[in-house]
């Protein structure tokens, strides 16, 4: 008996400090609800491309991106989970690459589970955002321009037949007024913006020209924006940029290493969603709430 107590003391230690990480940051601990943590009104999660943590974080070509990190919580390891590209889309929106080795224009993955499904069967609201697509609910490969700029391996959501096609939305729908967003929206911007394309200047212009304005809002607002990055320049490290600002967000740099799953359990843990697949055995990030 005495064994089995000594044990049962240890997981719940072990389960009370992960994922919590290390901080440098202003301010002391604060307590948390049981999940550690908080439930946003609203999270918008953008996603950029093929840009190592060195790239941005400290590069005058980012003084946007920079400024928001100063603003909220920068995940100094943080890293992409595959390379290429559509298998970290994939996995941050359901816990799974579901097979995806490559960047090809995959048929879809019919009705297994997802953060968006996940959602809207909890009467949450999901949708994704996509710079550049034609129109609404397009399910085609790319935009049709013989250097495309809309492309479906940026758009996880599309290949999922339990999200339904009102959900797969063009940027322009996204709204101004942002109590009318969705509880959680994706924002992927298109090949160009979201530096592929083009040089890292250009993508953190179109962050602050679109999303600065939601940043500060959300900081007044119980929301909270995700800037993140599939992957790093297809090195073995595959270490990226990951951000949160927003309201309950305490500003610092944070050691906790993370990775898709991470973020996407922590957004599952704020609206009370069992885990799905990766997402299961990895730990919320827990350590930079107010």
């Amino acid at each position: 008996m005495r064994t089995r107590l000594v044990l049962a003391v240890a997981v719940v230690a072990a389960l009370a400090t992960a994922g919590t990480g290390a901080a440098v940051a202003a301010g002391g601990t604060r307590a948390m609800a049981a999940t550690g943590v908080p439930r946003p009104d609203h999270v918008v999660i953008v996603m950029f491309e093929n840009k190592d943590r060195s790239a941005i974080i400290g590069s005058p070509d980012a003084p946007y991106t920079n400024s928001l990190a100063a603003q909220g919580a920068n995940f100094s390891r943080s890293f992409g989970v595959t390379h290429p590209s559509q298998g970290n889309y994939v996995a941050l929106f359901s816990g799974s690459r579901q097979g995806v080795t490559d960047d090809s224009c995959v048929p879809g993955f019919t009705d297994k589970a997802n953060l968006g499904a996940q959602l809207i069967d909890a009467d949450y609201t999901f949708t994704g955002y996509s710079e550049g697509m034609p129109f609404d609910g397009d399910t085609d490969c790319d935009d049709g321009l013989p250097a495309p700029l809309y492309v479906r391996k940026h758009n996880p959501w599309v290949k999922f037949d339990n999200v339904p096609s009102d959900s797969n939305l063009t940027f322009d729908s996204f709204p101004t007024d942002y109590t009318r967003l969705p509880t959680v929206s994706f924002v992927v911007p298109d090949m160009c913006d979201d530096m592929h394309d083009c040089p890292v200047s250009t993508g953190d212009t179109w962050l602050r020209d679109n999303l600065d304005d939601y940043a500060q809002w959300a900081r007044t607002h119980n929301s909270l924006l995700i800037v993140t990055f599939d992957e790093d320049n297809f090195s073995s490290v595959n270490q990226i940029t990951t951000l949160f600002v927003g309201e309950k967000v305490r500003p610092g740099e944070y050691t906790q290493q993370i990775n898709h799953y991470n973020v996407l359990r922590t957004i599952e843990d704020a609206y009370g969603l069992a885990p799905i697949n990766n997402a299961v055995n990895a730990a919320p990030i827990t350590g930079v709430w107010r």
